[in-house]
């Protein structure tokens, strides 16, 4: 008996050792295969492009900024407190930018051509504007309370003259470009507040009287409002003549825009036909490459503001005609939007010097913040006062309407990439003022934003005592918007 026990113990601790060596095997071969595949591709790739896949080359800058981006955000994303919502990963991936461009020896060997920079961006920002274009729900603006228009429309516009004011008599930019400047400035993040807000409607604070679902409506289409300022502003910047042909240029722009985008979004509710195959497919492909042709082609024609309008017009119209269709093209599109926010957020991080940054540009370009973002709270506290808010909500509501991020990303740099391409020393001086503070607004904003909503939304919203059921009209809404 014992001899059978000794037997089955030994042929068990053979069994152990053949099962450790097919795992370690396995692993080997998994290993070997990987980095025969990844020398497969570089080799590939360094066939084609030579030194511009080695360190200094401008394809190896972008590989090594998406990579250290990635890990950035993935790594400030895993901040996460009791309670609060998790850090926004896009710091993370702005400060990775910001650390590659500064630290000695790193920056002569991640080089990327600012052609290259301001071409991805451009790209990022078309992505960008077709999901804005794709969450805007018809029937949610139908159902929108008077509060909701004064929340989406008065903190921003207000909050961008105030900024234009502030900013002619401390940083002594001309009128156009401080007006450019607080649009940039005046839009709230979806990135930052929609986390923070599901986090609080999963503990039930603010939903009774519907709050969370009324700042991710709200901030969906202030974010077209900024947007529209800011192309419009940025089309009379650039243009050359009397005011009133500028401001009459201008104009033109956004008329031209949404012209353009109704066309192009009524062509793409017929083509691709609904009975070809890898339809989700073949709209998504076409929708992308009419929004980035868009936003490309009306830098060659002059009116740079045009091609946004026309890429959210194009959007929400397309979003229209596919009706229920349309979920699959949003969640291919946000697929795309994986890919290039590191890309957005590394390379606006990669633009600042901080070398040759200015003391006094960073501190009154703070003060300039700070200012918009008080009237900004006062603002908001007044515009909700009549939304059957008591005192405790109200302030919450301004406090949540602070954080800054994606918009600022996605058109910050926007006029120092035109500024480059006209050549004029005073326009890339402005437009590097522009960035630098939308630079300044994410990273001091976002975070603030975030921990904020976080602490007082438990002390300052009431809990929901009992179970409500959410109507199918606003999970879609919901669902839509998440995709900002």
């Amino acid at each position: 008996m014992a001899a059978v026990c000794q037997l089955q113990q030994v042929n068990a601790v053979e069994t152990v050792c053949i099962n450790l060596c097919v795992c370690v095997c396995v692993c080997v071969c998994v290993c070997v295969c990987a980095v025969c595949l990844f020398a497969l591709l570089f080799g590939v790739v360094w066939s084609i492009t030579g030194s511009q896949c080695l360190p200094g080359g401008n394809l190896f800058g972008i590989v090594i900024l998406f990579i250290c981006a990635v890990v950035g955000g993935q790594l400030v994303g895993m901040i996460q407190l009791p309670t609060l919502p998790r850090f926004p990963p896009l710091i993370g991936m702005l400060l990775a930018g910001l650390l590659l461009r500064n630290i000695p020896y790193i920056t002569d060997a991640i080089y990327i051509d600012t052609h290259w920079s301001a071409a991805l961006r451009k790209i990022a920002l078309a992505i960008i504007l077709t999901r804005a274009g794709l969450g805007l729900n018809p029937s949610a603006l139908r159902r929108l309370k008077a509060v909701c228009v004064r929340l989406a429309i008065g903190p921003c516009v207000v909050e961008a003259c105030i900024v234009a004011v502030v900013s002619h008599f401390l940083l002594g930019l001309p009128w156009v470009w401080c007006f450019v400047l607080g649009f940039v400035l005046a839009a709230v993040s979806p990135a930052v507040v929609v986390p923070s807000m599901l986090l609080l409607q999963r503990e039930g604070y603010g939903v009774e009287k519907g709050i969370p679902t009324l700042l991710m409506a709200a901030g969906s289409f202030e974010g077209v409002l900024a947007i529209t300022g800011f192309s419009t502003c940025l089309g009379m910047a650039f243009s050359t003549g009397s005011t009133w042909m500028n401001i009459l240029k201008g104009l033109l722009g956004v008329v031209g825009g949404v012209i353009a985008g109704l066309i192009l979004g009524l062509f793409l509710q017929c083509f691709p036909s609904k009975d070809q195959e890898d339809l989700v497919l073949r709209r998504t492909l076409m929708l992308l490459g009419l929004s980035i042709f868009s936003i490309f082609f009306s830098h060659v024609i002059g009116f740079a503001g045009a091609g946004g309008l026309c890429t959210l017009v194009l959007a929400f119209l397309a979003a229209l005609g596919w009706r229920a269709d349309k979920a699959p093209v949003a969640a291919m599109v946000g697929r795309s939007w994986d890919v290039f926010q590191p890309l957005l957020f590394g390379l606006i991080g990669a633009e600042i010097t901080i070398a040759t940054l200015s003391p006094s540009t960073v501190g009154l370009g703070m003060a300039c913040i700070s200012i918009g973002l008080v009237i900004r709270l006062l603002v908001t506290f007044q515009l909700v006062h009549f939304g059957g808010f008591n005192l405790k909500e109200k302030f919450f509501i301004s406090v949540a309407w602070l954080p800054k991020a994606t918009i600022q990303a996605a058109i910050g740099s926007k006029a120092l990439d035109m500024a480059r391409e006209e050549g004029d020393e005073t326009s890339i001086k402005f437009g590097l003022d522009v960035l630098t503070l939308a630079v300044l607004a994410i990273l001091t904003t976002a975070p603030i934003g975030a921990l904020g909503i976080g602490l007082a939304g438990p002390r300052l919203l009431k809990p929901q005592c009992s179970q409500v059921t959410v109507g199918s009209d606003t999970l879609e809404t919901l669902t839509l918007l998440l995709l900002q």
